[in-house]
Formats: C-alpha cells, sequence, structure tokens
C-alpha cells in the first residue's frame, strides 16, 4: 500500500520549509523597514551584514531544533533523565547565547553586547524553540510508536493468516490417504480421480493461499474438491447436499476463507450420527456471496477440543473481523438437531 501524499518525505521536508521560512521572515513581514534608512550601529554597518548574522542566529535555532528533537529528547527525556536533559539544556542555552556575542563581534564589530537586552529576547525565544521541539519530538515519536505498532500487528496478522490458511485438518489428509492406500489395494479405477483431486487441493493450499486474493471461482473449486474426498471418505454413511454456483462475473476473496465452515460440519456432522447430513449452498450475484453449510449433529452432545483438528471457528470470526470488519454478517444457529452457518460477505 502506497503512502497518503501527506505523508511523504518529501511533502514533510518541503512543509518544514516553509514553516521556518514563515517564522523568520516575521520580523520583516512586520516590519517592512527593518534594517533600513536607520543606522544599525555605532559603525553604521551595512544592513547586509544585518541580515546574514540574523539568518545565522536563526540557522543556529534550527540545528539545535532538530538535535533536541531527534537526539536530546530520545537520549535524555524518553529515558526518564531529566536532571541530564536540563543541564545539556542549558549548557544549549549558554552556547547559543556565545554564538550571538561571536556573530555580533566578527560579522557587526560591535564590542558593546548588551548581555541583560540579549538574555531576556534569546531566552524568550528559546524556550519557544525549546517547547516546540519537544512537542515536535514528542509527536515523531509518538507516530513512530504507533507505525511499528502497526507494522507488528500486520506481520502478526501476515503469520497468523499465513498460519490460518496452511491449518487444513491432518485427520482429513491421514484419512483420504488411507482411503487412497484402500482404494489401491483394491485397483479401484476411483484412486487416479482422487490423487488428482488431491493434488490440486494440495497445490491450491500451498501456492494459491499465498496470494492476498484470490478469484472466487478457484475458492470454490477447492471447496468442491475438498467435499468430493470427504463424500468418497464417507460414502453412503452421509447425505451431502451441495449447491454451489459459480459467479457470471469475476470477484476476489481472501484464499481459504470459507473451508473452515465446510470442515467444522464434516468434523461435528458425522461420525455416531443417525441419518447424517450436510447442507452446502453458495450463491455470488451483485457483488454478495451468501454461503450455508448446515449440518445434523446429536443435542446434548460435549464436543472434544481436538488440537489438530484444523481451522477453529474462533479464528476465521477473526478473520472475517479483520479482512472484513463492516463488509460481512456471520450468523451461527442452533435448532433442534441442526447446526447452521450462514455467512453473507460483500466482494470486491
Amino acid at each position: 500500500m502506497s503512502k497518503a501524499w501527506y505523508s511523504k518525505k518529501w511533502v514533510i521536508t518541503l512543509l518544514h520549509i516553509v514553516v521556518w521560512v514563515v517564522l523568520f521572515s516575521m520580523p520583516y513581514l512586520l516590519r517592512p523597514s527593518w534594517g533600513e534608512n536607520r543606522p544599525i550601529n555605532k559603525n553604521n554597518t551595512e544592513p547586509v551584514l544585518v541580515h546574514l548574522r540574523y539568518a545565522l542566529n536563526n540557522i543556529i535555532y534550527i540545528i539545535f531544533f532538530y538535535i533536541n528533537a531527534n537526539i536530546l529528547l530520545p537520549k535524555y527525556i524518553l529515558k526518564g533523565r531529566y536532571k541530564q536533559y536540563g543541564l545539556v539544556a542549558v549548557g544549549c542555552f549558554l552556547f547559543i547565547m556565545f554564538m550571538t556575542w561571536l556573530t555580533l563581534y566578527i560579522l557587526l564589530n560591535d564590542h558593546h553586547f548588551y548581555l541583560r537586552g540579549h538574555l531576556l529576547f534569546n531566552l524568550f525565544f528559546f524556550l519557544f524553540i525549546l517547547g516546540g521541539s519537544l512537542a515536535y519530538g514528542m509527536i515523531k515519536e509518538r507516530a513512530r510508536e504507533e507505525r511499528v505498532s502497526r507494522e507488528k500487528e500486520t506481520e502478526n496478522l501476515k503469520t497468523e493468516l499465513s498460519l490460518l490458511r496452511s491449518q487444513a485438518s491432518p485427520h482429513f489428509m491421514f484419512n483420504v490417504l488411507n482411503n487412497m492406500v484402500a482404494l489401491a489395494r483394491k485397483k479401484s479405477d476411483l484412486l487416479e480421480p482422487s490423487l488428482m483431486k488431491f493434488s490440486s487441493l494440495m497445490r491450491y493450499m500451498l501456492y494459491e493461499a499465498d496470494e492476498e486474493k484470490v478469484a472466487l471461482e478457484k475458492e470454490i473449486d477447492y471447496l468442491q474438491s475438498y467435499i468430493d474426498l470427504q463424500q468418497q471418505r464417507f460414502g453412503k454413511n452421509v447425505q451431502v447436499n451441495v449447491q454451489m454456483e459459480k459467479p457470471a462475473m469475476h470477484y476476489e476473496i481472501e484464499p481459504m476463507l470459507l473451508i473452515p465452515f465446510v470442515e467444522n460440519a464434516f468434523k461435528h456432522g458425522t461420525g455416531m450420527i443417525e441419518n447424517a447430513q450436510i447442507d452446502i449452498i453458495l450463491q455470488a450475484t451483485e457483488g454478495k456471496l451468501h454461503f450455508k453449510v448446515s449440518n445434523k449433529f446429536v443435542p446434548g452432545s460435549v464436543e472434544v477440543k481436538d488440537k489438530t483438528s484444523g481451522i477453529g471457528l474462533s479464528n476465521v470470526k477473526r478473520r472475517l473481523q479483520l479482512l472484513y470488519d463492516n463488509k460481512h454478517q456471520l450468523q451461527i444457529t442452533k435448532q433442534a438437531d441442526w447446526f447452521t452457518i450462514t455467512l453473507d460477505l460483500k466482494l470486491h
């Protein structure tokens, strides 16, 4: 994702230059005749030297501004070393006072340094620059922390999503392989198409799922391969009704977003269930996806947690929240002996 125009480095640099130019142009804007038509000092030094001295003193303050914000603030203030910072700040102020006298002495050849007047003026301006520098430094540090936090969250999200995508049920894999072994022993004609489906399923998991978005058609093909292998595994023990319509238009979706619902149905809708049945409906029209998975279950049964069972529904809810926050509706209902998951999603 590209940066917003206002956060680009050249824009920020230009903004800093404009602010400094405006700030240090104020004496000229407020007093157009500043330094003209009047003696500058007892030697009537040329006004150009006055302007040069003013510019040099401003450059000193600008340097102090960024040194304080980028070096002193992180080194002392953010680490709670306030006394050391105070001493360094006083030292910086004395150095600026010295440079003010030095530029006066060298450029204007003025040996009369009015300490009180220069002290009051420079102290006020020094505190102004110091406060602005601290504010800028704190804002910059806060922005850096937020950026790091977002980067960490993004990396954690990528890691989490990558893990979720790769978490196909090991039980499913082992059962499919065992079923293929049985088909090989029987020299069944179903072995070759089963291997092809299993190969396409693994290819999608290992390669296609790395993409940020995939075509909805590929996700549907993946679901169909998964369902076909499960149907082959359970045979007549489970009635599976599938109505998945491929969309007329091209839509994209987060890869492996729908498989957890189907996996959950086969996990909890099979086994010691009389007349086991699973219904799967998928429709995509007018930029909206309607996905519904229903399975029979035994009311009152206690679910056994299985750490190797693959993607849990709670993790899928988190993925939906992170990736489709205000673009989805997920309903999970239990009525009689039916467990139903309905997902309505806005497609891109």
